[in-house]
């Protein structure tokens, strides 16, 4: 048996890699947390002296423990994901990425991909996530879905299908680039030059904490241009990465105005999410950006 304080110690050392599959399941940071928190509340009641890969044995644990809660959620027709708010978004700071940062960089995800999880079965997404973002076999896999290694490759085989052109574009510096040209343009209120940096087909959502606004198509997102000016002239603005993508953490007198997460395709904007929900705003994990 470990010692209390070496397991606590060691289960720590795995925290930042169980919260990050315990969120691509869930798509809540809060709900990640708590399956964590349940993972360690497991391993503190089991024997684990015959266990050789903890990393593994957690994973496991964990992924049970996210099981359990998406087909609960799903009896109970609850969507966290609902089509009327963003999800809790994955911040760390561009400029400075400590090894942490990379970590909690490389396991996170764009909203697009989090809203195709939400919509497959809880077997399908663990298969997905586990196999296709985490590198387990799928010998480990099939028995935390109760199924064969065949039925769990199928399984994420489907959701491979589903998730196929959702995932963020990996280069940053590139991203950062074209947002940058859009602050630009958004300071000086150039419509022109907004709509050459926006794709034909892009999309706005902007969440305040009420209804989601939505607005699609180039001369429609651009035709926001002095809404932009304001935020872009009134904000003090600091770039970051918001799920995996270039974005922006903007405040007003050192307190969080907004979010925003660009998704882009090429040389064009596909989509821009504002998250301005003040009384989420505040509980989000800013330090490393503002700081």
């Amino acid at each position: 048996m470990h010692d209390d304080y070496l397991l606590a110690e060691e289960f720590e050392g795995h925290r930042t890699h169980l919260r990050a599959v315990a969120y691509r399941m869930l798509g809540s940071l809060t709900e990640a947390d708590d399956a964590v928190q349940e993972a360690w509340l497991r391993l503190a009641r089991s024997d684990t002296g015959d266990v050789d890969n903890l990393g593994g044995w957690l994973t496991t644990v964990v992924s049970r423990v996210c099981l359990d809660m998406l087909r609960t959620r799903k009896a109970r027709h609850e969507e966290p994901l609902d089509s009327e708010h963003f999800p809790d978004p994955v911040i760390v700071c561009e400029n400075t990425l400590d090894p942490e940062d990379q970590a909690v960089l490389a396991d996170s995800v764009g909203l697009a991909l989090l809203v195709v999880l939400e919509s497959l079965s809880p077997a399908q997404r663990l298969a997905f996530v586990l196999h296709d973002m985490f590198a387990l076999p799928y010998e480990q896999i099939a028995p935390i879905v109760d199924r064969t290694p065949q039925t769990a490759k199928k399984l994420a085989s489907q959701a491979r299908r589903r998730v196929h052109g959702v995932t963020p574009d990996p280069d940053l510096p590139r991203q950062r680039r074209l947002v940058d040209a859009f602050l630009a343009a958004a300071r000086g209120g150039d419509f022109d030059e907004l709509l050459q940096l926006l794709d034909p087909n892009v999309v706005l959502r902007a969440d305040a904490g009420e209804a989601m606004r939505v607005i699609r198509g180039a001369a429609a997102v651009a035709g926001q241009a002095e809404t932009f000016q304001r935020m872009a002239t009134l904000c003090a603005i600091h770039p970051a990465v918001v799920n995996g993508r270039a974005g922006l953490v903007n405040t007003v007198d050192g307190a969080p105005f907004s979010v925003i997460e660009f998704a882009v395709a090429g040389d064009r904007i596909t989509a821009i999410d504002i998250l301005s929900d003040a009384d989420r705003l505040t509980r989000l994990d800013l330090a490393t950006v503002l700081n």
